[in-house]
């Protein structure tokens, strides 16, 4: 039998292409990936894509990700906290994150302020930010990591948002828990990380009302998932069933970016 001829692919690296599909799986899946030698010919096997140019690597690595999502979601234990901490850890004052500048940051009126719920939800009627503030509220001191490499611990006050959902009629059978923002940032969550008792409709940044550069009027705090995952200024909540990417997942990255 001939020897099969590996020719060059046209518009792919193929060394860069296993190390950006091995970027996209978690610890330990990644070192077993990178210890094994894993080649473009062992990813083909893997995702079913043949890759043959720029575009069907693309594909390659959606395929990756998608695995990777899958991975995360079976690992993750919904029962299992993120670490707390004393409160002399609170770093002061906290880092702005965002997809824009801060001199972009957009102004939301808390007195009209209404949270839209949406989807397979029982009971649809708006919330404002006086009726969201009387219900029962939880204060936790937690790490917000964030995708870029930094870290910071802030402390955090408000409503789970597994009570929410229950106090509205949502169906917690549902698969996803969607957000959208006033800056036009949207971002979806499984169900089981919506329930996670540690999963916040956040109203208060270190003992005070929110501030706009943290989220105003509410943002979700979700301690065991990547800065990205946290939705500031958060206008309307839907549970739903169908997939529904964020933004930044529309930008490449991995949709479940738990920790």
């Amino acid at each position: 039998m001939m020897p099969r001829i590996r020719r060059p692919i046209p518009g792919v690296d193929p060394a860069l292409l296993v190390k950006d599909a091995a970027k996209l799986l978690p610890d330990p899946t990644r070192r077993l990936f990178l210890r094994g030698g894993f080649s473009v010919g062992a990813l083909t096997m893997l995702t079913g894509c043949t890759v043959a140019d720029g575009v069907s690597a693309e594909s390659v690595l959606r395929r990756i990700s998608e695995f990777n999502d899958r991975v995360q979601a079976w690992l993750f234990d919904p029962n299992r906290l993120a670490q707390t901490y004393p409160e002399s850890a609170i770093k002061r004052p906290f880092r702005f994150n965002a997809f824009y500048p801060e001199s972009d940051i957009p102004e939301v009126d808390g007195e009209s302020y209404a949270l839209e719920l949406n989807g397979l939800i029982e009971n649809k009627a708006t919330w404002s930010l006086e009726r969201l503030s009387a219900l029962p509220q939880e204060t936790q001191v937690t790490r917000l990591i964030c995708v870029e490499g930094w870290s910071e611990i802030g402390k955090w006050t408000g409503v789970r948002l597994s009570d929410f959902l229950r106090r509205v009629g949502a169906d917690l059978t549902a698969k996803y828990v969607w957000f959208r923002c006033a800056e036009g940032y949207h971002s979806s969550i499984d169900m089981a990380t919506a329930l996670h008792p540690q999963t916040q409709m956040t109203l208060q940044f270190d003992g005070k009302e929110l501030e706009p550069k943290y989220g105003y009027p509410m943002r979700i705090r979700i301690p065991t998932k990547l800065g990205f995952k946290n939705p500031k200024h958060v206008m309307e909540i839907a549970v739903i069933n169908n997939y529904n990417p964020g933004y930044w997942e529309q930008q490449g990255y991995n949709w479940f970016s738990g920790l």
